[in-house]
């Protein structure tokens, strides 16, 4: 239940908010004097204020108050605070609310209209609390990450890439295979980076071969290399991307472009760690760590029968998805400032841009974008102008009653911060709440 401290000298005015809190579910404290109610709020507990602003019979400057709500201010600087009294002085009230005062009202007051702004603020106040215990919890586990492994210089800000690290960290120390999966430009050679990185193999190699930018008749000569003469052109031996991998990490990248015939070929090294030449008949050894990553329907390209159930499931012994840029709002301005030279900054405009635009071409289309309009921009500050991305129609509110799997799927989306969740889905906080316990929807701790 929240709590409000009342700070007046007058023992009804007192008793007549306690109890018209008290009919609204709030708690109360009611203290006589200033130095009671500083007291007071040095104890803990107060979601909100509401102070007089004169504390003896025989004075209505507001002095008194205005110093009072001065050294709240500067002690509390969150704590929303209502203003009250019989000798309103309008220059006063605007000099207190630019001052950061919640509200300002007159004696005798309005009770709706004192309740609908106490009901705002501890709200607000809530809802603000709430969202600071969120983010010192992201601090807390992002310090524990950048503490615990090599993140390679990785940009994020998002939960949900959060929660791929977490999982890219989490496996990397294991020998299995893994899958990274996603669109185009999300970064998954950078993730691959990382498995390497905290990997017990980090001190090997670590090569990359793109799959899907060789032709068809290369790529075995790629993987496992070729004796002289194995093909035309091949004048001399030549080791393949395995070999050179040895004691390390291979990473494929665009795994469900390889050809039938390499496909074969990389499931029986998966499988006994032995290969040959294109061309020989010496088989090799190698220990490679394999890291794969495709922006293909593998499970598609299975039912087609043009990629390998057997080997899909070699590779994808562990698999990470990473999200599109889109899905993933929150690293939008971290990765944008990052890919600014020393010296550019963005304005508020083309901040706004940034986050309006739904990037199809995700991490890599952000980073031409800022590259281009650094370039092209006649300042240091760059415009939306600038940055040359198309205007976009402001997404329509939600109309609807959100379901329960609406209601859900807004809840991760916002990292379970009920406000958040409830602004998204175009409700109040305690109206979200209201629905999640008819629901039956337990609210994240």
């Amino acid at each position: 239940m929240p709590t409000v401290l009342i700070i007046d000298d007058n023992p009804s005015v007192a008793i007549a908010l306690e109890v018209l809190f008290s009919l609204h579910d709030i708690d109360s404290r009611a203290v006589t004097s200033p130095a009671d109610g500083l007291a007071a709020l040095d104890d803990g507990g107060i979601d909100l204020v509401v102070q007089d602003m004169n504390f003896h019979a025989d004075t209505t400057s507001g002095e008194e108050g205005m110093a009072l709500f001065g050294e709240i201010r500067a002690r509390h600087p969150d704590l929303p605070v209502i203003l009250l009294t019989a000798w309103t002085h309008l220059e006063s009230a605007v000099d207190l609310v630019k001052a950061g005062a919640a509200d300002y009202l007159a004696k005798p007051w309005d009770d709706r209209k004192l309740m609908a702004t106490v009901n705002n603020l501890l709200e607000l106040s809530e809802a603000r609390r709430e969202l600071q215990r969120h983010r010192q919890g992201e601090r807390r586990r992002r310090d524990a990450l950048e503490r615990g492994y090599d993140l390679r210089g990785l940009v994020y800000a998002d939960p949900a890439s959060e929660s791929v690290l977490t999982l890219a960290c989490q496996v990397a120390r294991s020998d299995l295979p893994v899958l990274i999966t996603g669109p185009n430009g999300t970064g998954k050679e950078k993730f691959a980076e990382i498995v390497h990185a905290n990997s017990a193999v980090r001190d090997g190699p670590f090569v990359a071969l793109n799959c899907g930018a060789l032709p068809s008749e290369l790529i075995e000569a790629e993987l496992f290399g070729a004796e002289a003469g194995a093909y035309t052109g091949a004048n001399r031996a030549r080791e393949g991307k395995f070999e050179a991998a040895d004691g390390g990490t291979l990473f494929l990248d665009e795994i469900g472009t390889l050809p039938a015939a390499g496909q074969v070929k990389l499931l029986r090294v998966l499988e006994t760690g032995r290969f040959e030449r294109l061309g020989g008949n010496r088989e090799r050894s190698v220990k490679v760590r394999i890291v794969s990553a495709t922006n293909a329907d593998l499970a598609k390209l299975m039912a087609d029968a043009h990629f390998r159930e057997d080997l899909y499931y070699r590779l994808n012994a562990i698999e990470l998805k990473l999200p599109p840029l889109s899905q993933r709002p929150d690293d939008i301005l971290p990765l944008a400032r990052h890919f600014l030279p020393r010296g550019k900054s963005l304005d508020a405009g083309a901040e706004r841009a940034l986050l309006a635009h739904a990037w199809p071409g995700n991490v890599r289309e952000l980073r031409n974008t800022l590259q281009r309009a650094a370039l092209l921009a006649r300042g240091d500050r760059i415009g939306a102008a600038d940055l040359g991305l198309p205007v976009s129609a402001a997404a329509p509110a939600p109309t609807e009653e959100p379901d329960r799997a609406g209601i859900e799927a807004a809840l991760q989306r916002n990292a379970g911060v009920v406000a958040q969740a409830a602004s998204e889905l175009g409700l109040s906080r305690q109206a979200l709440y209201r629905r999640m316990e008819r629901l039956g929807i337990e609210r994240a701790q």
